[in-house]
């Protein structure tokens, strides 16, 4: 079969009447090339449908309050990620799982109150991390510390529990100065004597007593298993005992009875 040429003024009419498939789009956004805007559409979920190739997807000012396992399309080149202004009370660990490539992530003016380290180990790219504004009051050193190029973090307006609990992420944030954004809204909100006093601030003979008297966990578990066995095991050892000094008196008193057989039968 012979191959035909379409005539130039003919396929411009085709082109005109069939223009190509624009990128997808899902209705509730709007969209260019590389970017999605899905902010203030009332959205409880990430919608699905996105280009491929998206670069920059703003969802904030909606009403999202769990992000649930693989809750985004594949987007292998997403580089900015903003939730801002949501409800977001939960992230699954498996949530952000695809988004490999994403350099800036803004979670802030949420109701976010734990976080775990596995939800940002898939972000091996993410430069900045934004959590402020929103309900922590502590925070797993590991969380930071999973992101190997992170460049800035905010955590500012969070209502910190400046206790020994804090110890840790404070730690963490005086070996990495130069990544913490807004030091001075950093601040302690419990307990209230230390209400608005600056996390930064503090020094290592502020945590001496921590250091000195806190326990692990592991600890705590180690003195529940232990002591109740210690505690039977005294018992035995008691009786054992006693049962050692009532024999030992038996002994003495049976020798006594043999060189002295008289004196044992009066008494």
């Amino acid at each position: 079969m012979g191959c035909w040429r379409v005539p130039g003024p003919v396929l411009g009419l085709l082109l005109l009447l069939c223009p190509p498939r624009s990128p997808a789009c899902p209705p509730a956004c709007r969209c260019s090339p590389a970017e999605a805007d899905c902010g203030e559409r009332g959205l409880r979920q990430v919608p699905w449908g996105l280009w491929a190739n998206t670069s920059a997807l703003w969802l904030g000012y909606n009403f999202i309050t769990v992000l649930g396992p693989r809750s985004f399309p594949p987007l292998p080149g997403l580089r900015l990620l903003s939730l801002v202004h949501n409800r977001l009370e939960l992230i699954h660990g498996q949530a952000l799982l695809g988004l490999g490539a994403l350099r800036e992530l803004d979670l802030s003016h949420n109701h976010l109150s734990v976080l775990t380290p596995d939800t940002f180990v898939p972000l091996t790219s993410l430069a900045t991390l934004n959590l402020g504004s929103n309900r922590l009051r502590e925070l797993e050193p590991g969380v930071p510390a999973a992101l190997p190029q992170l460049r800035a973090l905010f955590l500012q307006d969070n209502p910190w529990v400046c206790s020994c609990s804090i110890l840790p992420l404070w730690r963490w944030l005086s070996h990495n100065r130069e990544k913490v954004r807004e030091k001075s809204l950093l601040l302690c909100r419990v307990p209230e004597q230390l209400n608005k006093y600056p996390i930064m601030a503090f020094g290592d003979e502020s945590f001496r007593q921590c250091q000195e008297t806190s326990l692990s966990p592991q600890h705590y578990i180690t003195f529940f298993i232990i002591g109740p066995f210690s505690f039977i095991a005294s018992i035995f050892f008691c009786t054992f005992l006693g049962s050692l000094v009532v024999f030992y008196h038996s002994l003495r008193r049976e020798s006594h009875c043999w060189r002295r057989p008289r004196i044992c039968r009066v008494h």
